[in-house]
């Protein structure tokens, strides 16, 4: 599209200049230069940020973006209130033609950042680019090298974005001390190969399990301490997990635990039976047995909810006691109401007739309320839940809060049972009762490990690091 120029204020033609590079019009930019020869020179004079070559490269108006390089190269090198370069801006968009024309007329600005030290490469690969990342690393290989101020080396934005194609590429394109490339740690302390086993991307831990650089440097430990498998091991359990815990278990990964001191040669003896014993249980505790800190997380609104009704159940059987309540004063009633006086309205029947079975049907009532109240306070309070010792004193909560809750019930129905059936109805929620046992002591059994070692691993750790200073 052809912008028509009549002699007009110096504004009026810089603004038909900012029109002729969003249409990419080369011939209202050379009538534009015929009449005012300065008018690129004088763009830096303009209320705008970006100057006509950002906007022709974010476009990717190749012919307009060579005709204005033609005639200010250093255009190529100008950037807008963000620091970012024309570059940055057609490699953001993937135009590789005009970022061929930029390399061409600067290939310096490749390494030029913006305001969030991203270079224009780093853009390109956050995109997958694959056309512009080659232009770029052939310009300056170096490049590669540069990290970022958040994630890391350009490896981290291939896998936080899920661009396998350009991390291949990258890896490939690292001539120079590509163990160090590889290994590189975002502001987390994680390698790639943690990255992709947190994000569960199967080709991407597959494909770096195959380098011999990686498969040297599997157990490599983040800032937490912790192995990629060690990370994967505190993730949700699915199917991908477990293909992934498979990975990385025949690359050889460890646990934090093994690698502390110096690595200890190999002995080629057969492991003993207290050994294998020891692995077998090891590897069941990790598998199948170890609390996973995770799930409550993804579970909070739903233990909310439940926590929330068993506090409104017994609520109302606090205020709604089995056998009703005197509905006014009386002296008889049905009962010897003279032994305490008077029945007050409003006050529990059952509790002028059988006073010691009401009692510990309000105890367990009182028990179970208070527990999912407790609850309810650490769901609602923001602590950190990942903690064991919060999980721990969570899951102590809830578990009382339905123990007491179906001791409530049963209680309840004893009570408001007639006499002449009243042992066998008991005699039905012993079966129930013996189970009910039985899950609790595995529960009980699996979290006091947990918690046991856990103390034992804090306890370990702070003993090193005093020993350490």
């Amino acid at each position: 599209m052809e912008v028509e120029v009549t002699p007009t204020l110096e504004n009026d033609t810089i603004t038909t200049l900012y029109e002729a590079s969003l249409n990419g019009s080369v011939s209202t930019l050379n009538t534009l230069i015929q009449r005012n020869p300065l008018i690129l020179h004088r763009v830096s004079l303009s209320p705008f940020s970006e100057t006509p070559l950002h906007i022709a490269s974010l476009l990717g108006h190749l012919e307009f973006c060579e005709a204005l390089l033609k005639r200010k190269p250093s255009l190529a090198s100008e950037v807008d209130s963000e620091r970012r370069s024309p570059l940055h801006l057609a490699c953001a968009e993937g135009h590789t033609e005009v970022v061929k024309a930029l390399l061409h007329t600067n290939p310096d600005v490749c390494l030029a950042m913006d305001k969030d030290e991203m270079l224009p490469l780093h853009l390109a690969v956050m995109r997958g680019h694959i056309g512009v990342i080659k232009e770029l690393t052939r310009a300056r290989p170096g490049s590669i090298q540069q990290n970022t101020i958040d994630d890391g080396s350009v490896l981290h934005l291939c896998v936080r974005y899920n661009h396998l194609e350009a991390l291949i590429f990258l890896v490939q394109s690292a001539t120079r001390n590509q163990q160090q490339f590889l290994l590189a740690r975002d502001k987390e302390g994680d390698t790639v190969l943690h990255l992709a086993v947190r994000l569960k991307q199967i080709k991407t831990i597959k494909h770096l399990l195959m380098l011999p650089e990686m498969r040297t440097a599997v157990s490599a430990l983040n800032k937490a301490g912790l192995t990629a498998l060690e990370m994967l091991v505190r993730c949700p359990r699915d199917f991908i997990s477990l293909k992934i815990e498979k990975m990385l278990l025949e690359a050889g990964v460890q646990t934090g635990t093994a690698q502390q001191g110096s690595p200890s040669p190999r002995i080629a003896t057969q492991p003993s039976h207290q050994s294998k014993r020891s692995n077998i249980w090891e590897t069941l505790w990790l598998r199948y047995l170890k609390y996973q800190s995770n799930w409550i997380e993804e579970k909070r609104g739903t233990l909310m909810v439940v926590a929330t009704v068993i506090a409104t159940m017994t609520f109302q059987s606090a205020i709604n006691p089995p056998g009703g309540v005197w509905q006014e004063d009386t002296i008889t009633g049905g009962l010897n109401c003279t032994t305490y006086g008077i029945c007050k309205a409003g006050t529990a029947v059952l509790a002028y007739d059988l006073p010691h079975g009401f009692l510990k049907f309000m105890t367990f009532n009182t028990t179970s309320f208070f527990s999912s109240l407790a609850v309810v306070l650490l769901l609602i309070s923001g602590f950190r839940l990942e903690n064991k010792l919060m999980m721990w004193i969570l899951t102590m909560a809830m578990t009382s809060a339905i123990t007491f809750m179906g001791l409530t019930y049963f209680w309840a129905q004893s009570l408001v049972t007639p006499d002449h059936i009243v042992d066998k109805v008991n005699r039905m929620g012993i079966p129930l009762s013996i189970v009910w046992v039985i899950m609790l002591l595995v529960v009980g059994l699996v979290h006091g490990v947990n918690l046991f070692l856990w103390v034992k691993k804090f306890v370990k750790k702070w003993k090193q690091k005093l020993l350490h200073g």
